[in-house]
C-alpha cells in the first residue's frame, strides 16, 4: 500500500497497476472474454499468473466468477472502461506510429467517441485549464505538509 498518499490514482493501481490486470480487464470490456481458456489465449499469458490476477480481481469486486467457472465484470469493472479508453488514446497518440490500432465508435450511429474534459459551466476544456486540489478525503497535516 501507498502508506501516507492520500490519493485515488495510488488507490486505484493497488488494484489495477499491474500489467497483466489491465489486459485482463480490456479483454472483459472490449472483446467480452470470460472464460479462463480464452483469457489464456487472448494474452498469452501463464496460467498461474492469469490465475493470480483473475483472483486479484475478483477480491478486489471488479469480477466474479459465476457457478460455470466464467468471469463476468461487476460494476467497477465496467466503470473501467473510460480509464481504458484514456489510455488508448494517450497510446495513440505518442506510441502508434501507424495510426490508431482500433477506434471507438457509439454503437448506435458509428460516429468515433473520445473522451473530453467538461466543466458544468463552460463545457470542453483544455489540457491547461484543469488544477487539483485537496478534497474532502485528504487530512489537514498532510495538506499542510505539501506546501511549498
Amino acid at each position: 500500500m501507498y502508506d501516507g498518499q492520500y490519493c485515488s490514482v495510488a488507490r486505484s493501481l493497488e488494484v489495477i497497476g499491474e500489467r497483466w490486470s489491465l489486459l485482463i480487464l480490456r479483454e472483459a470490456l472490449l472483446s467480452g472474454t470470460s472464460r479462463f481458456s480464452d483469457f489464456r489465449h487472448n494474452l498469452g499469458i501463464a496460467t498461474n499468473v492469469l490465475a493470480s490476477r483473475l483472483e486479484s480481481l475478483v477480491e478486489a469486486g471488479l469480477m466474479e466468477r459465476d457457478d460455470t467457472g466464467n468471469y463476468r465484470l461487476l460494476e467497477p469493472g465496467q466503470d473501467f472502461l473510460h480509464v481504458l479508453m484514456a489510455f488508448g488514446e494517450w497510446g495513440d497518440k505518442w506510441r502508434a506510429p501507424d495510426g490508431p490500432p482500433g477506434v471507438y465508435r457509439h454503437s448506435d450511429c458509428g460516429e468515433p467517441v473520445a473522451l473530453v474534459a467538461t466543466c458544468a459551466k463552460h463545457g470542453e476544456l483544455a489540457d491547461d485549464e484543469i488544477h487539483i486540489e485537496p478534497g474532502p478525503g485528504v487530512p489537514p497535516e498532510y495538506i499542510a505538509s505539501r506546501r511549498p
